[in-house]
């Protein structure tokens, strides 16, 4: 555990040329720059109207997987028992931690950009960032509007780990509720519930499982520190 809190706030892993302000901005660039182009493609070659939403509901699902993955792994790289895995190393588990929240935040962009640029979804700009602010299923849109800003600031704070000291750590924790936000956001949200029904139940089970054994977990220090006393 202390071996992977080192890591995170070693400036040095995960840090290429762009400063982590300048990596977030620039994976919502693209993002944002996919899903326009999306849009634009899905205009000129279909009269269909459902086209977009097919696509939003596609990247949005694709974002609620990635985003497992991300907790999930996260969930592992800070359990107590995680220093008995010997494979892969800790640089390595933090660099695909790192990797899959890129992949979360590009998906995420492109869900939201071809939501609000879709009037069919009667969703908007206005919608997709500001709280009760879209037409379509007010509340549940809500729950993912709330997740979209507590994931960035997750996310950017995490960047920011080895210049902030230790409070990127209690602001990580919200990474929990982020996905509790989003399963229900997708729950509540998508036309594609009932078909994917069984799939929220065990993902979001399966959290909740690794989430109870993470923080219910005795440190081995003080299972050992037990054992002697």
């Amino acid at each position: 555990m202390s071996e992977t809190l080192a890591l995170r706030a070693d400036p040095r892993v995960g840090r290429g040329r762009l400063g982590p302000l300048g990596a977030v901005l620039a994976v919502v660039a693209a993002g944002a720059s996919a899903g326009l182009a999306a849009r634009v493609v899905l205009d000129t070659v279909s009269g269909v109207d459902a086209v977009p939403w097919v696509l939003a509901r596609a990247s949005g699902v694709t974002s609620y997987v990635l985003l497992l993955a991300l907790v999930t792994t996260g969930l592992v790289l800070a359990h107590p028992w995680a220093r008995h895995l010997q494979r892969p190393t800790p640089a390595t588990r933090m660099v695909l931690h790192a990797s899959l929240a890129t992949f979360t935040l590009a998906f995420t962009v492109l869900h939201v950009v071809v939501l609000a640029t879709d009037p069919w979804a009667q969703v908007g700009w206005r919608g997709v960032l500001l709280p009760m602010a879209s037409v379509y299923r007010p509340v549940p849109v809500t729950l993912g509007v709330l997740a979209v800003w507590a994931g960035l600031i997750t996310g950017v704070t995490a960047r920011w780990a080895g210049r902030i000291g230790r409070v990127w750590l209690p602001v990580h924790r919200v990474a929990l509720t982020v996905f509790a936000l989003v399963w229900a956001h997708g729950v509540l949200a998508g036309s594609d519930t009932p078909a994917l029904r069984g799939f929220y139940v065990a993902t979001g089970a399966a959290v909740l499982g690794l989430a109870v054994s993470r923080y219910g977990a005795r440190r081995p220090e003080l299972a050992a520190a037990g054992r002697v006393s």
